[in-house]
């Protein structure tokens, strides 16, 4: 008797191909519909190399790992990358003004209904502007998506959102007081110093657990996925804004108020789409930022990757831009129905340590 993960019919069986069909021809529609939509605003589509020195600098991003040979047989170590980033962000470097990327990106101990080992990212920069045209330009792919699929509604378990109604924008300090009953800012100093025992307080009296290791950004993090992410684009999409400038990863302070950035990210369904930023092009700042994030990896996960010091010198001559990364199989998810991520996906990766 076959063991029970062999028992189930794999993609590429004729039947469970004609049931996945439909999904995927309107993947297809979408894209194509998404690649119009730039070509008419005068982006240039990009492809960016898939091995890297660096997959990327976030703590809690896992790489794919490999090694290149030299001609002289000499191992280099590389990685696929998580994003394509910091190629995108060299290309502005190099003096682009707006490019577009479909990108196939690798993130390891990740699978789901919502995660894949290997999933498509859309990215597109805009030099000289403003996040907020990002805003406008992931509402006009939320109904883009839609009209070309057919579909009045977004659905996932359960939940729907209009996806013609322009996004509520919420920053991450309104969210934290409306779904937690926590004064965020209240744990934030001027300088960007985060309270942790503040914070721990206010977790305390909200009813949501704290342990005695937590750092601020374990706290923050369990509040945005227990009370705040579970709320987020019903009815109609949220914006969920101002990340404080600890969360900013690359992004920019906010003008307005030094405790936060120019971040946003982007929810349907209580399903996270996308995430933007209005860049940060102070290469000394990325760098100190990349190391506390590797720092933090390697207190948590024993192990931390090389930082791109090729991205950080284009970063000091990068122009002031603003970009976004949109989980493209994700969208198309909600577009055409589908419950899952792989059945969006032409060939999905096999199954392994199962």
């Amino acid at each position: 008797m076959r063991a029970s993960n062999e028992t189930m019919s794999p993609w590429w069986t004729p039947d469970v191909h004609a049931d996945r069909r439909a999904f995927l021809i309107g993947r297809n529609a979408i894209q194509s519909a998404f690649r119009s939509y730039f070509a008419r605003a005068d982006f240039l589509e990009v492809d960016t190399a898939t091995l890297q020195i660096s997959p990327g600098n976030e703590a809690h991003l896992h790489a794919f790992a490999t090694e290149g040979l030299t001609p002289a047989g000499q191992t280099v170590s590389l990685y696929l990358h998580t994003s394509p980033e910091f190629a995108c962000k060299k290309l502005l470097a190099a003096g682009e003004k707006r490019i577009s990327c479909f990108a196939h990106v690798y993130r390891n101990r990740e699978r789901g209904p919502l995660h894949h080992p290997e999933f498509t990212m859309l990215e597109w920069y805009r030099v000289g502007e403003t996040y907020e045209s990002l805003m406008k330009d992931s509402a006009d792919l939320l109904a883009l998506a839609a009209e070309t699929t057919g579909t009045k509604n977004f659905t996932y378990r359960g939940r729907s959102v209009d996806p013609f109604l322009e996004p509520e924008r919420l920053s991450v300090a309104e969210a934290f007081e409306r779904y937690a009953r926590i004064d965020l800012l209240a744990t934030i100093s001027r300088n960007g110093e985060t309270d942790a025992r503040h914070l721990a307080a206010c977790l305390t009296n909200a009813g949501i657990r704290v342990a005695d290791d937590d750092t601020w950004a374990d706290m923050f993090s369990r509040v945005i996925v227990e009370r705040v992410e579970p709320e987020l684009g019903f009815g109609r999409a949220t914006i969920l804004d101002e990340y404080p400038t600890s969360e900013a990863a690359l992004a920019r302070k906010s003008a307005k108020d030094s405790r936060v950035a120019e971040r946003f990210e982007l929810y349907a369904c209580g399903v996270e789409l996308a995430n933007a930023f209005g860049e940060l092009t102070d290469a000394a700042e990325q760098r100190r930022r990349f190391e506390m994030e590797m720092t933090e990896k390697q207190r948590v996960y024993g192990e931390t990757y090389p930082l791109d010091d090729d991205f950080l010198a284009a970063l000091a001559i990068m122009p002031q831009a603003s970009g976004i990364a949109l989980g493209f199989d994700r969208l198309v998810m909600l577009a055409t129905g589908a419950p899952r991520i792989d059945l969006v996906m032409w060939a999905p990766v096999a199954e392994y340590g199962r």
